[in-house]
């Protein structure tokens, strides 16, 4: 499976890039799954629910499973820090694993940035940096990145599937 981070300040647009390239991707014939990475509490379950009451009696992993859908929730009583290599291998192999956070692991990324935020670029001298998607209007000149136009999320698959077919 490869790896390819989308990554950004707060509110930059990575979100909405990533549900942008996913059909676009599929529509290529690409396999896609992502990875989140939330710093903010959240929960999946909801309370008084059969799943979220055998998960509070003391459950390790509470699974919930219908025609349409699965989820495994694992409680992390130890505190442990949750790794994305732990993670991927839970996951069912795909052509690409879109990772959105996990900004402390090495792998290949593309920053959405805009201007108007006033920060500079958040992975500028990460090696690992393919691309910066940006409005078309924020593009700049004489860098070692390629400049991808964030209003074209088609031109970004395609980025990313040429990418992908070489790596």
């Amino acid at each position: 499976m490869k790896l390819l981070g989308i990554v950004g300040w707060s509110g930059s647009g990575k979100t909405t890039l990533i549900e942008q390239l996913l059909p676009l991707l599929i529509a290529r014939g690409i396999t896609v799954s992502t990875v989140k990475r939330s710093h903010h509490g959240f929960d999946v379950d909801t309370e008084g629910k059969d799943s979220w009451r055998h998960r509070k009696a003391g459950a390790h992993e509470v699974m919930v499973a219908s025609e349409r859908r699965w989820a495994l929730m694992r409680e992390n009583r130890e505190g442990t820090a949750i790794t994305l290599e732990s993670l991927l291998a839970r996951m069912a192999p795909v052509d690409l694993v879109l990772v959105e956070g996990f900004t402390g692991h090495a792998h290949p990324r593309i920053e959405v940035w805009r201007a108007a935020e006033g920060k500079a670029l958040r992975a500028g001298d990460d090696p690992g940096l393919l691309a910066v998607a940006a409005p078309r209007i924020d593009h700049r000149d004489n860098t070692t990145h390629a400049w991808l136009d964030l209003d074209d999320a088609d031109a970004v698959a395609a980025f990313i599937e040429t990418w992908l077919r070489q790596a």
